[in-house]
């Protein structure tokens, strides 16, 4: 059975709460072009510099993380701020060298076969870039043919992680914040994500049952280039084939608005987690679970990464979410972000200089477009 389809028995979204009819749907907003959609953002940010005296004042916000974690800043170097206990709430992972030049997709397979060995990581796994946001290059790597091939794509002296697969339904997105001058901090964001599955009667296509599928149907170009290679299968009666693996927005994932269900244990378990990452105060935790009630204790998950400010409160991509509603929650978290940064450039620490930080970003948009395609 192809590795991206499920058995009749197995349960989707188990451990999740259950998802109504209106996941059906698709916002008008869902999927608006980025320069479009985001242009109040950045013009109420163009307010927010010249009140805070800073345009990239932001960039102070978490003086531990490379620009904050604004743009361009390594997911290796951003998990290896978590100290003490929490550092066992990490998914296993190594970082890599993608080697250039003659033989080098094949030294870069004994490196990653013997950093395997050596951490105790075997297949399935996930392989992600370093560097790079919105599941950019996020592929299950389920044997050693599947491995070469990500790196036999993947750009020439970039960095990648190879992470160990949290085989749980379960997925969310935790967006922390606490001021400088705050003894504890809150959750202001919990997204909850659900991955699309569509199931086969024995007479259609993997096509067919996407384009005809409530949802999936309404955006169908997220779907079937990663699945090009099966398309035109008919899929056996009852068999699940899961459409997204990344739990990202933008390749199809379903996000539903978690807020209402944060709890003070998930509060204490997150504030505790982030204190432990020195000078870390705003960011998004991307967690897998299998009990949904178990995160809520603040306990049964595992942290597959860690976004600084450049994360984003994502409950906005729930469909049932308003226009408006959604611009207020990104003007309250970037409100956060360069008041935060205001307070941290009182404490000594300088934000990140205007050149600098669009250097980084360029790096990450030249190496986004030489990435695998995302699961």
């Amino acid at each position: 059975m192809p590795r991206d389809s499920l058995p009749r028995s197995e349960a989707p979204h188990a451990g999740m709460p259950a998802l109504d009819a209106s996941a059906g749907k698709v916002s008008w907003f869902e999927f608006a072009p980025a320069r479009l959609f985001y242009t109040p953002v950045a013009l109420y940010c163009g307010w927010l510099s010249l009140r805070h005296l800073g345009p990239t004042l932001l960039t102070g916000c978490n003086p531990a993380l490379p620009y904050s974690g604004l743009v361009g800043e390594s997911k290796t170097k951003v998990l290896a701020n978590v100290q003490g206990a929490a550092r066992d709430l990490i998914s296993p992972y190594v970082q890599l060298m993608r080697w250039g030049g003659d033989g080098g997709v094949m030294r870069t397979m004994d490196d990653a076969l013997a950093a395997m060995q050596a951490h105790g990581l075997a297949f399935p796994l996930v392989a992600k870039p370093d560097i790079g946001m919105r599941g950019a290059g996020v592929q299950l790597v389920a044997d050693t043919e599947a491995l070469r091939a990500y790196i036999l794509t993947f750009p020439a002296g970039a960095n990648f992680l190879l992470q160990a697969l949290v085989d749980e339904e379960g997925e969310a997105g935790v967006f922390y914040v606490r001021h400088p001058d705050e003894e504890k901090g809150r959750i202001i964001s919990l997204t909850l994500k659900y991955f699309p599955r569509v199931t086969g009667d024995g007479v259609a296509t993997l096509r067919q049952l996407i384009l005809r599928d409530a949802r999936a149907g309404q955006v169908p170009q997220l779907y079937m280039d990663r699945h090009r290679a099966r398309l035109d299968d008919v899929i056996p009666a009852g068999e699940q084939v899961r459409l997204a693996f990344a739990g990202n927005h933008c390749r199809g994932t379903i996000f539903r608005n978690g807020n209402d269900q944060i709890t003070a244990a998930m509060t204490d378990a997150f504030d505790a987690i982030a204190k432990n990452m020195g000078e870390f105060y705003v960011g998004r935790f991307d967690v897998r679970f299998g009990d949904f009630r178990a995160l809520q204790a603040g306990t049964g998950f595992r942290i597959i990464e860690i976004n600084g400010a450049g994360g984003e409160a994502t409950h906005i991509w729930d469909s049932r979410m308003s226009l408006m509603g959604a611009y207020r929650t990104l003007m309250a978290q970037f409100g956060h972000l360069y008041a935060i940064g205001a307070k941290n450039r009182r404490r000594g620490f300088a934000p990140t200089p205007l050149l600098t930080l669009m250097r980084a970003w360029l790096h990450e948009k030249k190496l986004h477009k030489q990435y695998p395609i995302t699961h």
